[in-house]
């Protein structure tokens, strides 16, 4: 695996690639991360691997998609340990660009401005914007992240060039709101969606999940057991959403130490909730705080027609 942070080195050798005898028709699939890997993240390439012939992953931390009191500065960084685990989980290719590379701003203005003008410049893109799905769930709660996400992802695709990206499920509202940019930026590119890696306690995957002690781990593990409550109130005994959000929360109750945030069923076509006529697929979200630790999760649930 080599590892790459130009622009020009990245595309040199994805063009070596290519050059290389039989690779004429080569596909790139393409991982994005900001590092911090676990196994969650090494199941998306090792799911890319199964649609391309060159995989390459990114690590980068985005300063665009921290608002003012997140955790940017102690977000874990831990490019060694990365690389190792990317090279085991067989990725060809990793670009860890600086923040240069990524906004070329910053290399004329400075940091702070450089990031303020790459900022105000994404804004003037309407399919860079996030929109009102994006000022809902962890918009709401992040606001500016989803706009700064999208920026990111985009520039990544322009410098990449993919023809796969592969995004885990866990996020399900930034997944949502990268398939529908792609959809009018990068109309070739093919999004892939994996599934959420999970801990023995049901707990999802996530960089952040390093900041919980043992005690703290236990509680985070309550999210998915009161998805699973909801899912079963659904699809066992036919409770509607207004039943299945209300038997999610009682599962929650007696864990106080979890701090909910929001709880809500959507349609995952157009990320909007859902009301007792719905019937089909839809995605049951979950945030909560553990300590100081935000953490998110999802479910799918199916709302059968009511039998005659």
């Amino acid at each position: 695996m080599k590892t790459l942070v130009t622009a020009a080195d990245l595309q040199a050798a994805i063009d070596e690639e290519r050059d290389l005898p039989g690779c004429a028709g080569l596909k790139v699939a393409f991982v994005p991360t900001m590092g911090a890997l676990h196994e969650g993240h090494l199941s998306l390439v090792r799911k890319a691997r199964e649609y391309a012939d060159l995989v390459v992953v990114s690590i980068f931390v985005n300063p665009l998609q921290f608002g003012a009191g997140e955790d940017f500065d102690k977000y874990p960084r831990t490019l060694e340990a990365d690389e190792a685990l990317l090279e085991s989980a067989g990725a060809d290719l990793l670009f860890a660009p600086t923040v240069e590379v990524i906004y070329p701003e910053v290399g004329e203005l400075g940091v702070a401005a450089g990031i303020a003008a790459a900022r105000a410049q994404s804004k003037l893109n309407p399919a860079l914007k996030s929109g009102p799905v994006g000022a809902t769930f962890e918009g709401a709660a992040r606001p500016g992240h989803f706009d700064g996400m999208l920026a990111v992802v985009a520039r990544l695709f322009e410098l990449v060039k993919p023809d796969f990206a592969v995004f885990g499920a866990k996020d399900a509202q930034q997944l949502f709101l990268i398939r529908r940019m792609a959809a009018d930026l990068f109309p070739d590119l093919h999004i892939i969606e994996a599934p959420i890696v999970r801990e023995a306690s049901g707990l999802a995957m996530s960089s952040r999940n390093r900041y919980l002690d043992q005690a703290a781990l236990e509680v985070a593990g309550h999210l998915s057991k009161a998805l699973k409550v909801g899912k079963a109130a659904a699809e066992t005994i036919g409770a509607k959403p207004s039943l299945v959000i209300n038997a999610a929360r009682a599962r929650l109750e007696g864990v106080p130490e979890a701090k909910l945030d929001y709880l809500a069923l959507v349609d995952p076509s157009s990320f909007e909730p859902i009301d007792d006529s719905f019937t089909g697929r839809a995605l049951m979200l979950i945030a909560a705080v553990v300590g100081s630790t935000r953490l998110i999760d999802n479910l799918t649930i199916d709302f059968q027609e009511p039998s005659a």
